[in-house]
């Protein structure tokens, strides 16, 4: 199952890509769309969606992760953030991709263990979890990772609460001792 995580800004929004498979996460693809401070807010958030559709047609993920918005002290930065969220929700529903929404303490939560952590305890983690000791990335690139592993987690213990122990097995065999 391929998965795109989509951490959303209107300075810089970043997107990471992996894939799920039998309980180990892979990295496909990650990055960030950086958005120019001279351009008006309206064509920031063209740019956010014409890149997005393009990273969706070319890597074709099976589910679209997006954080939620949060409020802070600033209304215009939460507004902000609500427009680039939307643009990102609807390059994946005009892509056909379910979409899902987590807070960040969720993301912080299934990825570090806990809600409060810092992004460089959340870059740290998902550098180990991917195995990608060596590779230098923008916390925005590892917050998308994160939002896609946390909900590769959702997905797998979802299903292992649905699924009977054939699937189960066939799900985890890393798990199975003979």
């Amino acid at each position: 199952m391929i998965i795109i995580g989509i951490d959303p800004g209107t300075n810089i929004t970043g997107y990471g890509i992996i894939k799920f498979s039998g309980g180990a996460f892979k990295r496909i693809d990650s990055g960030i769309i950086r958005l120019p401070s001279s351009k008006s807010i309206h064509k920031r958030l063209e740019i956010i969606y014409d890149e997005l559709y393009k990273l969706l047609k070319k890597h074709k993920p099976d589910e679209f992760a997006i954080e939620t918005a949060f409020y802070g002290k600033n209304v215009q930065s939460a507004m902000k953030i609500g427009y680039a969220r939307g643009v990102s929700i609807l390059a994946a529903v005009h892509c056909g991709i379910s979409v899902s929404e987590y807070s960040p303490r969720e993301v912080k939560k299934s990825v570090v263990g806990k809600g409060a952590a810092s992004k460089q305890q959340v870059n740290y983690m998902i550098k180990n979890i991917l195995e990608l000791s060596d590779v230098k990335m923008k916390s925005d690139e590892s917050d998308a990772l994160a939002i896609a592993i946390c909900h590769a987690f959702r997905l797998k213990r979802t299903k292992s609460v649905k699924n009977d122990w054939k699937t189960f097995i066939e799900a985890f065999p890393e798990r199975v001792i003979s």
